[in-house]
């Protein structure tokens, strides 16, 4: 990463779909960059002594050196972001002076609200930076994710996809040209949805809102396609569609 405009982040998480998650929300942002990823903190305390970070995203919990030991290693740390599945470390992180608290699984909006942060932590860096994204607003038209599927990169973009199915360790993602399978649980993959544009329907269901044609009280559907809504979903799904109308 050879940018100068860009903010170095180094991403340290021990669990191989929080490494995905995060991956895939930094590319999603024009002026970050990935300076590197660990799957422990050992790992990521020698990177540090040999590499300039701007923003550290950090899990917590991990074998032999927790997140909190690095950074109270650390001389000068870079702008820290725990990310953690645990609430519980909560005023630990923030009294070493994290910019943010991060708990698994987070949203887009959350990620891009947590880096405004560390990106505006000094004055000089808010006058060089884009406007960032608005949070629940439909994604701007041209926005993309990345999949791993047959043995490739897969480019979707967000305004086709009209829904996504669990199929185990594995999801479909059925978009207006086809459909794109790949190795991923359908809550990580919710997490990196922006708010207001896709709705969990049912334990194996994600749809996307402006693709919903007409519901009931125990289907939406979309096309031709009718997909159940799940009994603990059905007040969040009635609300959600009412707002998007």
């Amino acid at each position: 990463m050879s940018n100068p405009e860009l903010l170095r982040c180094l991403i340290v998480d021990d669990e191989p779909p929080a490494l995905d998650v995060l991956r895939t929300y930094l590319a999603m942002v024009p002026w970050l960059g990935l300076a590197g990823e660990c799957s422990n903190a050992l790992d990521a305390f020698q990177y540090l002594q040999r590499h300039e970070v701007d923003i550290l995203f950090l899990d917590i919990q991990m074998p032999q050196l927790s997140g909190l030991d690095l950074v109270r290693s650390l001389k000068n740390p870079p702008r820290v972001i725990f990310t953690t599945a645990f609430r519980e470390y909560a005023i630990d992180g923030f009294e070493l002076n994290a910019v943010d608290y991060l708990l698994k699984p987070f949203s887009f909006d959350r990620f891009l609200r947590a880096v405004d942060k560390a990106s505006s932590f000094r004055q000089e860096d808010a006058a060089r930076l884009p406007p960032l994204p608005s949070a629940n607003v439909r994604p701007e038209q041209g926005e993309f994710l990345y999949f791993r599927a047959d043995r490739k990169m897969v480019k979707v973009f967000l305004d086709d996809i009209q829904y996504i199915e669990s199929l185990k360790d594995y999801v479909r993602i059925v978009t207006d040209q086809g459909q794109v399978v790949t190795k991923y649980s359908i809550t990580s993959l919710e997490t990196m949805l922006p708010e207001g544009s896709f709705q969990r329907i049912h334990r194996s269901f994600v749809v996307s809102l402006g693709k919903v044609s007409s519901y009931t009280a125990t289907h939406v559907e979309i096309g031709k396609k009718e997909l159940p809504i799940g009994k603990l979903y059905r007040h969040e799904v009635e609300k959600a569609l009412l707002r998007s109308r």
